[in-house]
């Protein structure tokens, strides 16, 4: 690393991002470059959508009132077809949640160049990314199924022999046993989510900047967390207010509209100010640790000012 900063500030970044986002949206506005924006933001997994939609909506509140109504198979008797429609809607399942990991995976680099360029583009950062994009998917993928694993192990360390899910309640332990392991688990699975999150959405502009496979952008990244743990955890605790505030602001515009500003990309192109202004922050307070972490550093002319007070200087779109 180049060395840190002597101080990092939390909240000039905030400022400067919300004159980008002017910029980038206002300045002049032009629907066909916002929608364009928001498929970007949308393809990399910013839906922008805080609405609801509970089950019992479907089963009347009583799952009884459906199963009185189809043969419930009571006597163990399974149809070998309903058992083959499972099987082929779970692999089916899969098999899209595995695309949808890959398309956000290669989305989160076209949506940090319309940011970065001020541009509404699609195919040309698609193109033009795509090996990164590839790495950090794979990246990705095995933070999956590490999580899963740990999840796995604990149920087989820890929850199994406490005889949580034993019918037997004589042969169970008391549940207040479990109490301790089960809270200090949670708390620890729960730090380890937020710092992989931190650290993986941080990747994605250095990965960008250097044009570096998903390895050494996570290494470099944890060092730098763990070397700057203060401004990191004040950064992410006011990361975390502004995803509440959107999270509200989306159910508001879902009710608002009878739930449909709630649907996949109509909610982001509705809370694309939001979207736009919460990832342009991430990037400007990144760029305060040095030149290799500045996404603008290529295109230093066109780069958004530090200071609130400064508007920036949009690029040509």
């Amino acid at each position: 690393m180049n060395g840190t900063p002597a101080k990092i500030e939390i909240l000039a970044p905030f400022g400067a991002a919300l004159e980008w986002m002017k910029a980038m949206l206002f300045r002049p506005f032009d629907l066909v470059r916002w929608l364009t924006i928001a498929f970007a933001a949308f393809i990399s997994g910013s839906w922008g959508s805080g609405a609801n939609f509970r089950g019992k909506q479907w089963s009347h509140g009583n799952w009884s009132y459906r199963m009185h109504r189809y043969d419930d198979f009571s006597d163990g008797s399974i149809p070998a077809w309903l058992i083959a429609l499972i099987v082929v809607g779970v692999l089916l399942a899969i098999v899209l949640a595995f695309v949808w990991l890959w398309v956000t995976a290669r989305g989160r680099f076209i949506f940090t160049d319309c940011i970065v360029k001020n541009r509404a583009a699609i195919s040309e950062p698609w193109r033009e990314y795509r090996r990164e994009g590839n790495s950090y998917f794979l990246f990705s993928v095995a933070v999956g199924f590490g999580l899963l694993f740990l999840a796995g192990l604990f149920i087989m360390v820890i929850v199994l022999p406490l005889g949580l899910f034993s019918h037997d309640h004589d042969a169970a332990i008391d549940f207040g046993l479990a109490l301790v392991p089960l809270i200090s688990f949670g708390f620890i699975f729960v730090l380890l989510i937020v710092v992989v999150a931190l650290i993986s959405h941080l990747m994605v502009p250095v990965m960008y900047r250097r044009r570096c496979l998903a390895r050494e952008a996570f290494v470099d990244v944890t060092k730098l967390v763990f070397h700057n743990p203060g401004p990191f955890l004040l950064f992410v605790l006011f990361m975390i207010v502004l995803a509440l505030g959107v999270a509200v602001a989306g159910t508001v515009v879902a009710c608002a509209t009878c739930c449909v500003g709630g649907l996949p990309y109509i909610s982001t192109v509705l809370l694309l100010p939001a979207i736009v202004w919460l990832a342009a922050y991430r990037l400007l307070f990144l760029r305060q640790f040095g030149d290799q972490y500045d996404v603008w550093a290529t295109i230093a002319s066109s780069a958004p000012a530090t200071q609130s007070s400064a508007p920036p200087v949009a690029p040509a779109g």
